[in-house]
């Protein structure tokens, strides 16, 4: 398997349709053999039932439903977990990531590791734009990264980054700097970002900043912590 697409879900239902259409036709033009994962996190509208109809129709479509909603971690986590593909790639369920980015994502995956989309022009609320950019700031200040915008889920990985990833709630916004406290080789590419067409936003600013800023401070200790040591020599 060459690609496993990883989505998280929770209460999209308008969304479904559109995005499998999209990702279907950019995936085929690709070439290459795929499966996508949606994880349903626990949504309460439609939105599983869409998808379970879907996954009978298209052997290439694998649901995992959440008993209750865990959040984006969780949901990412039991992704890579079920993933079979030799990179992973993840992406909102919203449509506001665009599918005709994912080969800017594997241009750059002979080269490095993680591949991170970046939203270089949002088509958020203003509040939200703000919010996020300050977020960013202080993640970066604090966490000593360069990483310009975190918070897109647009990114691909190699599946062997994420064999040994040990996740905790609200760490999916840290992924590139775990991967890199691993010794994998990460990079940025700009990516589109379109308007929320159906549905709302599960952001707001107690969650996108409080509980952030409480995640990295784990995420400084554990990067303080780490251990980082090369071997000379053995002798038996």
């Amino acid at each position: 398997m060459d690609l496993s697409i990883v989505i998280p879900v929770y209460n999209e239902e308008d969304n479904i349709v559109p995005l499998l259409s999209e990702l279907g036709m950019e995936l085929d033009r690709l070439g290459r053999s795929y499966e996508i994962i949606f994880v349903d996190d626990g949504s309460r509208d439609r939105s599983f039932e869409i998808l379970k109809k879907a996954a009978s129709s298209n052997e290439k479509i694998r649901v995992i439903r959440f008993k209750q909603n865990r959040g984006q971690t969780a949901a990412f986590d039991a992704g890579f977990k079920a993933a079979l593909g030799d990179i992973v790639i993840t992406m909102d369920a919203d449509l506001q990531n665009d599918p005709k980015d994912i080969p800017r994502l594997l241009e750059k995956m002979g080269e490095f590791d993680v591949v991170c989309g970046w939203r270089h022009k949002r088509r958020d609320p203003w509040i939200k734009i703000v919010s996020s950019k300050i977020a960013n700031f202080v993640r970066n200040k604090l966490s000593q990264e360069d990483i310009i915008d975190t918070g897109c889920s647009l990114k691909a990985y190699r599946r062997e980054c994420l064999e040994r990833l040990k996740l905790f709630k609200g760490m999916h916004r840290f992924l590139p700097t775990l991967m890199k406290m691993d010794g994998y080789k990460v990079t940025e590419v700009t990516v589109s970002h379109r308007p929320r067409r159906f549905g709302k936003t599960k952001y707001n600013i107690r969650n996108r900043i409080v509980r952030s800023f409480i995640d990295l401070l784990a995420v400084r200790w554990m990067k303080g912590r780490h251990l980082d040591y090369e071997i000379e020599e053995v002798i038996r």
